[in-house]
């Protein structure tokens, strides 16, 4: 009876914290948004209770440097974020574009690859985005933070929504905020509430960790690491969740030009055979479509990679501003090459057979096919359950082998 008695009470537990959080999340503000951060209560919430909650062994599995940890508030965003299939599916699409950047900088900085989907939370992978308390761009820097870090605001130019410029500085904040604090979760926390808020919840607890600061900071921030968790879940296991990736025009190589001249971005768009929305979507830090170069500051154009042909095209227009424009055929663009969603490899040549899950597929049924034992499948798939006549969702992937 005691045992019985102890599991009703869990059940019970995880009812209200369900209930507690969905009545929560009926009131916030949606997701993926200018404002994407969704208030989520100070609910204690019983760690048992997801012990082995499948959610967890997928975070455990694509944890490296910074903690996922996984509970109600994490499984709220996931739920959240996963729901909302055509937004992630548009949000991995612009991925292929700028996480090659926020990696280039977080590399150069020393900090965890991870991290670079904290820009989702912040904008949504938008340059353009502006909260309604004046931060902007892809990593949200308000102007005060922005000028300390470097970023450059003038009527011409707000450096703030350059993807380069603004990555940088977030991994220059970040890094300076962990060398404070000695922890990634509490860095990423003082990223949306400042590093003063953090101290002081820290004082105030003696403790050191996010979750044990969570009820004393800003609501808003209560729910953000939460959220930067999640999302680093749904990126990974977005097939899990019928989420399909779509083709972003972004998806583009592209090449720098610099000028030392004011020049119009609508002129250049004309030389490249492009249009000029196109084009300031590349180059979304310059707010008046102007690019204010000058022989002692010169700036940068980010162009699509373009022929020789049509680079000479780009180079007449903008050393004589007033010469006609040759007007080129419409650009090609070259897309980004990145891997297969799913790899393919002959088990025969010793790489990894991945197997695409069918209508009425079982864990058995392909074992039986590849010919392997089901123990060795569980193992290799650790992720789809020990279930092994349970049929699984069509189109997930299943290892044949450790790879």
């Amino acid at each position: 009876m005691k045992k019985l008695f102890t599991f009703f009470i869990c059940a019970l537990s995880l009812q209200i914290v369900k209930a507690d959080i969905k009545a929560e999340m009926a009131l916030a503000p949606v997701l993926l948004q200018q404002d994407t951060n969704v208030l989520l209560p100070a609910i204690q919430v019983p760690v048992s209770i997801y012990k082995n909650n499948i959610f967890k062994r997928r975070l455990d599995s694509i944890q490296n440097e910074v903690p996922l940890d996984y509970n109600g508030y994490v499984q709220a965003y996931i739920d959240n974020y996963a729901r909302r299939r055509d937004e992630m599916g548009r949000i991995i699409g612009l991925s292929k574009y700028y996480f090659p950047i926020y990696e280039k900088a977080f590399h150069e900085a020393g900090i965890p690859d991870e991290i670079k989907y904290l820009s989702i939370v912040e904008s949504a992978l938008n340059p353009n985005a502006i909260s309604r308390v004046g931060a902007a761009g892809p990593w949200q820097f308000m102007s005060e933070t922005a000028k300390i870090y470097g970023l450059g605001m003038t009527d011409y130019v707000d450096e703030r929504r350059d993807p380069i410029q603004a990555s940088n500085a977030a991994a220059a904040y970040l890094k300076d905020a962990y060398l404070q604090f000695g922890d990634w979760l509490l860095a990423i926390a003082s990223y949306n509430c400042g590093k003063s808020n953090v101290l002081h919840a820290l004082e105030q607890t003696g403790t050191h960790d996010y979750w044990s600061i969570r009820e004393l900071l800003p609501v808003e921030t209560r729910g953000y690491v939460p959220a930067f968790i999640a999302v680093n879940y749904v990126m990974k296991y977005h097939k899990y969740h019928y989420i399909v990736p779509q083709t972003s025009d972004l998806a583009i190589v592209t090449d720098t030009v610099m000028v030392n001249k004011f020049v119009s971005l609508s002129r250049v768009s004309q030389a490249l055979g492009m249009t000029l929305k196109d084009l300031c979507v590349l180059n979304p830090s310059y707010r008046q479509q102007l690019v204010n170069g000058t022989p002692a500051v010169p700036r940068k154009i980010i162009i699509p990679q373009v022929s020789d042909e049509r680079r000479s095209i780009l180079r007449d227009a903008i050393t004589d501003l007033n010469a006609p424009i040759r007007m080129p055929k419409p650009i090609q663009y070259v897309a980004i090459a990145t891997p297969a969603e799913v790899p393919s490899a002959s088990a025969a040549g010793g790489s990894m057979l991945v197997h695409v899950t069918k209508k009425g597929d079982t864990l058995a049924a392909i074992a039986a096919k590849y010919n392997v034992k089901i123990g060795d499948l569980l193992q290799w798939n650790k992720s789809l359950g020990a279930n092994v006549t349970l049929p699984l969702l069509p189109g997930l992937p299943v290892n044949i082998g450790k790879g």
